[in-house]
């Protein structure tokens, strides 16, 4: 299969507006689960997830944070300008920017751009008790954005703290209504800690602490790793080939401790949702890189989109890849891996790592249906019509699906 010559239109279906959850339910575990198994299909309660899990797994989830990272601002002539934070550029390491006082600089789409042709914006904000004048300058494009500087001239102040006070939640566009108070709870993950996506990993949405205490129980082993979200993973295909269409390029972070806790499980895992797959699988590609080329940058470990169905001849076993990674580290007198991936998961990919995967009900013609529809080898639209025929709940606040090909 040529997978780049893939058309879009054939991962279609029809979604009715009534069937997108606009709010999650009352109890994140009590959502419904469709779990697929060798081919099978049922249904149960979120709850009941550990029953079905294989034994002696590794379970890896992301633990990345949404950010409030719509900023809006005023003309003088009353022009609302809103600057959505993408990622950083200076300080370019995420934990060292919310930490930044002063100033620092983010790659940002901007609302309304046509009303900001020149000049600094300005807000006047209160923080712990401080006031102080927020100034936002638009420089040249940077990436799919524009480069956006930030100043303030409260030396104690932290961008974290600004964020955390006039910062936006951005929830989904599908969902069609402004954040409330209660999404900063119920879109995040109970597990999320580390700062720095514009969109919650929603197949753990579902998880309480008493789901994964239940599955420590199981004797089920649990990892974490983060991929930060980009704004890219809404952003539709829109050309009619998957060729034409550009996937966004997303930070990782995995520790060594779980690139460790994988080779004890023969580089397999269960991953908790897309996000968790796409840096998983492109560990393996990583990996296989510093076989021919073992002293590359971190910079050079970067997955481009269309890498894995380039190496088609080359091929090492998923544990040597994981090992390479950890002796580069070792190397290098590193305890975690920091790069970045713009893998893209369609039919025709081999999947390396996962071997179960937990997920939410994805967007027609998107490219996570698309990853989807690789893992179940083509057989997504059952799934599909399953879960439209059953009264599921598609999306992000939605509900989830346990797929066991």
């Amino acid at each position: 299969m040529d997978t780049k010559q893939i058309r879009i239109s054939e991962y279609n279906y029809q979604l009715p507006d009534e069937r997108i959850a606009k709010f999650p339910i009352a109890e994140r575990d009590h959502s419904k689960l469709l779990v697929y198994e060798h081919g099978q299909i049922s249904d149960d309660v979120f709850y009941h997830l550990p029953k079905y899990l294989p034994k002696n797994s590794l379970m890896v989830f992301n633990n990345t944070k949404v950010i409030q990272a719509r900023l809006h601002f005023r003309k003088g002539t009353g022009a609302l300008i809103e600057i959505f934070l993408l990622e950083p550029i200076v300080p370019a390491d995420y934990e060292q920017m919310f930490q930044t006082v002063g100033s620092c600089s983010w790659s940002c789409l901007v609302g309304n751009l046509k009303k900001w042709k020149e000049g600094e914006l300005t807000r006047q904000i209160d923080v712990n008790g401080q006031s102080f004048t927020l100034r936002a300058s638009r420089r040249g494009e940077h990436g799919t954005g524009h480069q956006i500087d930030f100043e303030w001239d409260a030396q104690t102040v932290s961008f974290s703290e600004i964020l955390e006070v006039v910062g936006e939640l951005p929830i989904p566009p599908y969902l069609n209504r402004k954040t409330q108070e209660s999404d900063k709870t119920t879109y995040q993950t109970v597990y999320s800690k580390i700062k720095g996506s514009v969109a919650a990993p929603t197949a753990g949405l579902h998880f309480t602490e008493k789901v994964l205490h239940e599955i420590d129980a199981c004797g089920i082993d649990r990892e974490e790793l983060t991929l930060h979200v980009g704004a890219g993973t809404f952003k539709p295909v829109k050309s009619e080939c998957i060729e034409g269409h550009e996937m966004h390029s997303e930070f990782i972070s995995v520790r060594r401790q779980t690139l460790e806790k994988l080779l004890q499980h023969d580089a397999s895992a269960i991953a908790v949702g897309t996000t968790s797959v796409r840096t998983l699988e492109s560990l393996y590609y990583i990996g296989l890189k510093l076989e021919s080329s073992p002293d590359l940058s971190e910079d050079e470990l970067h997955v481009s989109q269309w890498e894995p169905y380039e190496q088609k001849g080359a091929s090492i076993s998923a544990a040597q890849a994981i090992r390479n990674i950890v002796e580069y580290l070792d190397r290098h007198q590193r305890s975690v891996l920091n790069t970045s991936t713009q893998i893209i998961i369609a039919p025709g990919y081999e999947y390396k790592i996962v071997k179960v995967l937990i997920t939410n009900f994805h967007q027609p013609q998107s490219t996570l249906l698309l990853l989807v529809s690789a893992f179940l080898k083509g057989d997504w639209r059952r799934v599909y019509d399953y879960a439209l025929s059953n009264d599921f709940r598609f999306l992000s606040y939605g509900d989830s699906s346990l797929l066991i090909p």
